[in-house]
């Protein structure tokens, strides 16, 4: 008999990794093999910049990615219904949404 065993993912992480980065800002893109994640803090206060190319002014945020995930087309739906679970847990916990 050929029966499937259970498999466990055991997942370790390393002290430096463990604290996390604090991000305010996350933009999302892809290319034809994947999903990028970035994960930005905005590192002063907007103020009025001057465009080169038109003159015009405008509002610049500037910000410094602190982390970078790319992640398969495949782990996307995974990832989705992930976040889904824990925002409702979330939300069931404090009362609120954010």
């Amino acid at each position: 008999m050929n029966q499937e065993r259970e498999s466990r993912l055991e997942v370790s992480i390393s002290a430096e990794v463990e604290a996390g980065q604090y991000a305010n800002f996350a933009s999302v893109w892809h290319t034809q093999d994947g999903f990028v994640l970035d994960f930005a803090v905005i590192t002063r206060p907007p103020g009025l910049a001057d465009d080169p190319s038109s003159g015009e002014q405008y509002l610049s945020v500037p910000t410094r990615i602190v982390s970078r995930i790319r992640i398969p087309p495949t782990q996307v739906f995974e990832l989705m219904k992930a976040l889904e679970q824990q925002l409702t847990a979330y939300e069931t916990e404090t009362g609120h949404k954010p």
